[in-house]
C-alpha cells in the first residue's frame, strides 16, 4: 500500500446527506461515500436538523472513504455545505437546539420587520443579500423574539462548515464564503457587520473568526481522527458554501462564463473581481479570495420536475419500463415545438428571490387549451426554468458590464439533453456539461489541492482539475422564437400579476402585505 499522499478529500454536507469524495490531482474521483440524515419539520414550512447528525454522517463517510483507499493517502480535507443553515452551541460545542435550515420559511414577518428597522435597500447594499426568509439573519431575529433563552445561552452561532471544523480541529473558525450567506457580512470589507449586529441587538462575540478560503485553518485532532478513521494532523482547509463551490468545480474563475446547477434548487452564478450589489441577483464572496459571485437562486429547480412527475405522471412508475418516467416525458416533450404550443410557466413553486424578492410568490401557468397534454406541461417547466435563468443572467450582465458567452451545466437536470438544449436555445449561448455531476464537491477538492501546494493558485488548480464532456450549440431559428417569447411575454407575466398573486397568498395563507 502506497505511503504517497496523492489524494485530497472533498466533503459536501448538504441538506439531505454528507458525501465525501477522494480526488486525485487531475480532478478524478477515486472513491466516495455517502450518509443521509433526517429533515425535521416541526410545523409547516419549518425545517430543522440535528447538528449531531451532520457530525455522525461526516465520521461515517470518512471512515468508509479511508477503508476504500487507505487513510495514509490523504493530503488534506475541505468542506462545502448547505448555506444559511446554522446551529447555536454552548462553550463545549454542543448544540442547544436543532439547527434551523436555509429552506425554513418561519421568518416571513421578521423580513418585513428588518425592512422597517434597517431598510432592505441598505441591507442589500451592505450584505449583498436582498430580503429573503432563506437567510440566517431574519431567523436570528425570530429566535430573539420567540426563543430568547437560546439567544442568551448560545456561546456561538455556527454555520455548517464552522460546526464541523470545530469538531474536526477544536478551533472556532469559519471561512468568509461560508459565513457570508448568513447575511451578516460587510461585503465591501470582508468582515462581520458588527455595527449592524449591534443595531439589531445581536452580540458579535457569538460569531466565530473568519479565514480566507483555500487556507489551512487547522489540523485533525487525535480524538477526531479516531472517530473518522483518518490520521491525526491532516490539514483542514477553509471551504466555501455549496453554490460558490459548485462554480469553482465548474472552473468559473473569470468573467465571460457562468455555471448553472440544475439541482433541487436552480443555482446559477458568474465571476466578478469587483463587489456589485443589485436587486437582479444576490452577491456572495468567491472561493477565490477577494473576488465575488453574483448569483441567482430559484427554489424550484428539479424540485418542480419531481413534483410534476409525482402528481401528474405517477402512473408511469407503476408500469415496468426500461426507462424512468422523466425519460418517457422527455421523449414526448422533445417532439413538441418551442413554446409548448402556447403554454408558458413561471417557476416560482418555492417563492422567488432575485429579482422580485417575494416570499409570497407562487407558480404561474398561462395559455391552457384543450390541445395540451402532460408532455406540454413538462416541457413548459423546463422552458420556464430556462427563461428564469436568462432573466437572472441578463441582470448580472447589465450590473457587472461583462457579457456571459458560455454556461457550464451540472446537477441532476444536466442529464437531460432536452433541458441542456433548451437552455442553449433560450439564452442563445453555448452550453457545456461538466464532466462530473459532483462539481460542488470537486470545488472543495480544488481548494484543498491549492492549499497544500499541488498548484500555485486556486485558479491553476481549477484549470487542472475540471473538464466538460458535451457541448450544446444554440439553434438560431429556435433561439429567435424563444427570444420573442422571453422579451414580449415571459418578462411581463409576474410583474403584471404580482399584486394578484400576493393578494391570493394573503387570503389563502394569512400573509400580511
Amino acid at each position: 500500500m502506497t505511503n504517497v499522499k496523492d489524494l485530497v478529500i472533498g466533503v459536501d454536507s448538504s441538506t439531505s446527506a454528507c458525501k465525501a469524495i477522494a480526488w486525485d490531482r487531475h480532478g478524478r474521483a477515486v472513491a466516495e461515500s455517502r450518509a443521509t440524515f433526517e429533515l425535521i419539520s416541526p410545523q409547516p414550512n419549518w425545517y430543522e436538523q440535528r447538528a449531531e447528525d451532520w457530525w455522525d454522517a461526516l465520521c461515517k463517510t470518512l471512515r468508509e472513504l479511508a477503508a476504500q483507499v487507505g487513510a495514509e493517502r490523504f493530503a488534506a480535507l475541505c468542506i462545502t455545505h448547505q448555506r444559511e443553515s446554522f446551529v447555536p452551541v454552548d462553550e463545549t460545542g454542543q448544540p442547544i437546539r436543532n439547527a434551523i435550515l436555509w429552506v425554513d420559511d418561519r421568518a416571513v414577518e421578521q423580513v418585513a420587520q428588518l425592512d422597517r428597522m434597517i431598510g432592505n435597500d441598505y441591507l442589500h447594499q451592505l450584505t449583498g443579500k436582498g430580503p429573503s426568509t432563506k437567510q440566517s439573519l431574519p431567523k436570528l431575529i425570530w429566535l430573539q423574539q420567540h426563543e430568547p433563552d437560546v439567544m442568551r445561552r448560545a456561546y456561538k452561532f455556527l454555520d455548517v462548515h464552522a460546526f464541523l471544523v470545530q469538531r474536526l480541529t477544536g478551533r472556532w473558525i469559519t471561512s468568509l464564503p461560508c459565513a457570508d450567506p448568513m447575511g451578516l457580512i460587510d461585503m465591501a470589507r470582508g468582515v462581520w457587520a458588527t455595527d449592524l449586529m449591534q443595531r439589531l441587538g445581536l452580540n458579535p462575540e457569538q460569531f466565530v473568526p473568519i479565514a480566507m478560503p483555500g487556507t489551512i485553518i487547522g489540523e485533525l485532532s487525535e480524538s477526531a481522527a479516531r472517530l473518522c478513521g483518518l490520521r491525526a494532523g491532516l490539514p483542514i482547509v477553509a471551504g466555501a458554501g455549496d453554490g460558490q463551490s459548485a462554480g469553482l468545480g465548474a472552473n468559473i474563475t473569470e468573467a465571460g462564463k457562468a455555471y448553472l446547477n440544475l439541482g433541487t434548487a436552480m443555482v446559477s452564478g458568474a465571476h466578478s473581481e469587483c463587489y456589485v450589489a443589485d436587486r437582479a441577483f444576490r452577491t456572495l464572496c468567491s472561493p477565490i479570495a477577494g473576488a465575488f459571485v453574483p448569483e441567482e437562486v430559484l427554489g424550484g429547480g428539479t424540485f418542480t420536475v419531481s413534483w410534476f412527475v409525482e402528481n401528474f405522471a405517477a402512473d408511469l412508475r407503476k408500469i415496468e419500463l426500461s426507462v424512468s418516467p422523466e425519460e418517457v416525458l422527455e421523449t414526448a416533450a422533445r417532439k413538441l415545438p418551442p413554446g409548448s404550443l402556447g403554454l408558458m410557466l413561471v417557476p416560482y413553486w418555492n417563492a422567488v428571490m432575485p429579482p422580485f424578492w417575494d416570499a409570497k410568490a407562487t407558480g404561474i401557468v398561462i395559455g391552457w387549451t384543450g390541445a395540451h397534454r402532460r408532455e406540454h406541461f413538462y416541457r413548459a417547466i423546463l422552458e420556464g426554468i430556462a427563461f428564469e435563468h436568462r432573466l437572472a443572467m441578463e441582470g448580472i450582465e447589465a450590473a457587472t458590464g461583462h457579457p456571459i458567452n458560455e454556461f457550464i451545466l451540472m446537477g441532476g437536470g444536466s442529464r437531460s439533453p432536452l433541458w441542456c438544449q433548451i437552455v442553449a436555445d433560450i439564452n442563445g449561448k453555448v452550453v457545456k456539461r461538466a464532466s462530473t455531476a459532483e462539481a460542488t464537491n470537486l470545488g472543495a477538492g480544488i481548494l484543498a489541492a491549492a492549499a497544500i501546494g499541488w498548484y500555485p493558485s486556486v485558479r491553476a488548480a481549477a484549470d487542472a482539475m475540471t473538464s466538460t464532456e458535451r457541448t450544446y450549440q444554440p439553434d438560431e431559428k429556435t433561439h429567435q422564437t424563444y427570444d420573442r417569447l422571453f422579451r414580449e411575454v415571459y418578462r411581463e407575466i409576474f410583474p403584471a400579476l404580482q399584486k394578484a398573486v400576493d393578494r391570493l397568498s394573503e387570503l389563502t395563507y394569512g400573509y400580511s402585505s
